[in-house]
Protein backbone atom coordinates (compact mmCIF):
# COMPACT_ATOMS: atom_id res chain seq x y z
CA UNK A 1 0.00 0.00 0.00
CA UNK A 2 2.94 2.38 1.19
CA UNK A 3 4.76 1.59 -2.45
CA UNK A 4 1.92 3.15 -3.96
CA UNK A 5 1.36 6.18 -2.45
CA UNK A 6 5.25 6.42 -2.79
CA UNK A 7 4.58 5.48 -6.73
CA UNK A 8 2.30 8.29 -7.17
CA UNK A 9 4.02 10.89 -5.41
CA UNK A 10 6.95 10.09 -7.99
CA UNK A 11 4.88 10.01 -11.11
CA UNK A 12 3.21 13.41 -10.26
CA UNK A 13 6.12 14.86 -9.00
CA UNK A 14 7.81 14.17 -12.36
CA UNK A 15 5.17 15.43 -14.31
CA UNK A 16 5.00 18.82 -12.67
CA UNK A 17 8.60 18.86 -13.26
CA UNK A 18 8.45 18.36 -17.16
CA UNK A 19 5.38 20.15 -17.48
CA UNK A 20 7.18 22.86 -15.30
CA UNK A 21 10.69 22.81 -17.46
CA UNK A 22 8.30 23.08 -20.46
CA UNK A 23 6.56 25.50 -19.83
CA UNK A 24 9.95 27.58 -18.69
CA UNK A 25 10.84 26.53 -22.43
CA UNK A 26 7.55 28.19 -23.72
CA UNK A 27 7.82 31.39 -21.71
CA UNK A 28 11.13 32.20 -22.92
CA UNK A 29 10.71 30.87 -26.56
CA UNK A 30 7.91 33.20 -26.03
CA UNK A 31 9.88 36.24 -24.79
CA UNK A 32 12.38 36.15 -27.62
CA UNK A 33 9.52 35.94 -30.38
CA UNK A 34 8.47 39.27 -28.63
CA UNK A 35 11.52 41.04 -28.52
CA UNK A 36 12.45 39.76 -32.23
CA UNK A 37 8.90 41.57 -33.13
CA UNK A 38 9.57 44.35 -31.41
CA UNK A 39 13.17 45.08 -32.83
CA UNK A 40 11.29 43.78 -36.67
CA UNK A 41 8.85 46.77 -35.73
CA UNK A 42 11.88 49.54 -34.65
CA UNK A 43 13.89 48.55 -37.25
CA UNK A 44 11.35 49.02 -40.48
CA UNK A 45 10.56 52.45 -38.94
CA UNK A 46 14.52 52.89 -38.79
CA UNK A 47 15.08 51.86 -42.87
CA UNK A 48 13.23 50.62 -44.84
CA UNK A 49 14.77 47.38 -45.90
CA UNK A 50 17.58 44.88 -44.96
CA UNK A 51 17.88 44.01 -40.88
CA UNK A 52 14.21 43.70 -40.63
CA UNK A 53 13.85 40.74 -42.84
CA UNK A 54 16.55 39.25 -40.62
CA UNK A 55 14.57 40.31 -37.02
CA UNK A 56 11.40 38.43 -38.98
CA UNK A 57 13.16 35.44 -39.84
CA UNK A 58 14.54 35.02 -36.36
CA UNK A 59 11.27 35.57 -34.68
CA UNK A 60 10.01 33.38 -36.99
CA UNK A 61 12.33 30.42 -35.68
CA UNK A 62 11.59 31.24 -31.73
CA UNK A 63 7.74 31.54 -33.14
CA UNK A 64 7.81 27.87 -34.05
CA UNK A 65 10.04 26.98 -31.49
CA UNK A 66 7.20 28.14 -29.33
CA UNK A 67 4.86 26.60 -30.95
CA UNK A 68 6.86 22.94 -30.74
CA UNK A 69 6.73 23.79 -26.95
CA UNK A 70 3.15 24.21 -26.80
CA UNK A 71 2.30 21.36 -28.76
CA UNK A 72 5.00 18.67 -26.43
CA UNK A 73 3.01 20.49 -23.05
CA UNK A 74 -0.57 19.86 -24.39
CA UNK A 75 0.34 15.90 -25.07
CA UNK A 76 2.15 15.44 -22.16
CA UNK A 77 -0.53 16.76 -20.02
CA UNK A 78 -3.34 15.12 -21.97
CA UNK A 79 -1.03 11.94 -21.05
CA UNK A 80 -0.88 12.46 -17.57
CA UNK A 81 -4.18 12.89 -17.16
CA UNK A 82 -5.26 9.84 -18.91
CA UNK A 83 -2.35 8.10 -16.73
CA UNK A 84 -4.24 9.57 -13.66
CA UNK A 85 -7.77 8.43 -14.88
CA UNK A 86 -6.75 4.76 -15.40
CA UNK A 87 -4.54 4.23 -12.25
CA UNK A 88 -7.91 5.78 -10.74
CA UNK A 89 -9.75 3.36 -12.36
CA UNK A 90 -7.81 0.10 -11.71
CA UNK A 91 -7.78 1.33 -7.88
CA UNK A 92 -11.43 1.71 -7.48
CA UNK A 93 -13.00 -1.50 -8.52
CA UNK A 94 -10.48 -3.16 -5.71
CA UNK A 95 -11.72 -0.71 -3.15
CA UNK A 96 -15.14 -1.57 -3.52
CA UNK A 97 -14.72 -5.45 -4.17
CA UNK A 98 -12.99 -5.45 -0.51
CA UNK A 99 -15.90 -3.23 1.20
CA UNK A 100 -18.67 -5.63 -0.08
CA UNK A 101 -16.90 -8.42 0.40
CA UNK A 102 -19.36 -10.60 3.04
CA UNK A 103 -15.93 -12.04 5.02
CA UNK A 104 -15.12 -8.58 5.56
CA UNK A 105 -18.43 -7.48 6.86
CA UNK A 106 -18.35 -10.46 8.96
CA UNK A 107 -14.75 -9.84 10.21
CA UNK A 108 -15.89 -6.27 11.04
CA UNK A 109 -18.81 -7.12 13.22
CA UNK A 110 -16.65 -9.72 14.83
CA UNK A 111 -14.34 -7.53 15.77
CA UNK A 112 -17.22 -4.92 17.01
CA UNK A 113 -18.27 -7.64 19.45
CA UNK A 114 -14.56 -8.55 20.07
CA UNK A 115 -13.08 -5.21 21.32
CA UNK A 116 -16.75 -3.42 22.20
CA UNK A 117 -18.72 -0.67 20.97
CA UNK A 118 -17.28 2.09 23.75
CA UNK A 119 -13.75 1.17 22.21
CA UNK A 120 -14.51 0.86 18.81
CA UNK A 121 -16.47 4.14 18.82
CA UNK A 122 -13.40 6.32 18.90
CA UNK A 123 -11.56 4.19 16.88
CA UNK A 124 -14.08 4.33 14.01
CA UNK A 125 -13.87 8.65 13.84
CA UNK A 126 -10.31 8.33 13.65
CA UNK A 127 -10.49 5.59 10.84
CA UNK A 128 -13.43 8.27 8.83
CA UNK A 129 -10.80 11.05 9.25
CA UNK A 130 -8.72 9.07 7.88
CA UNK A 131 -10.49 7.92 5.32
CA UNK A 132 -12.03 11.29 4.45
CA UNK A 133 -8.23 12.51 4.21
CA UNK A 134 -7.43 9.50 1.81
CA UNK A 135 -10.15 10.60 -0.37
CA UNK A 136 -9.83 14.27 -0.59
CA UNK A 137 -5.71 13.70 -1.78
CA UNK A 138 -7.60 11.47 -4.42
CA UNK A 139 -9.75 13.86 -5.42
CA UNK A 140 -7.42 16.54 -5.59
CA UNK A 141 -5.27 14.64 -7.33
CA UNK A 142 -8.34 13.79 -10.06
CA UNK A 143 -8.88 17.37 -10.46
CA UNK A 144 -5.09 18.91 -11.02
CA UNK A 145 -4.36 17.41 -14.23
CA UNK A 146 -7.80 18.45 -15.59
CA UNK A 147 -6.78 22.44 -15.46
Amino acid sequence: MFQRVVEDIKDSTRTALQLSSLAVVIGIACFITVAFLCAAAFVAMLKAYGPVSACLAGAAVFFIVAMIGAALYAIRKSRAARRATERHERQRPAAYAALADPTVMAMGLQVARTVGMKRLIPLLAIGGIALGLLASRHSVADEAPAE
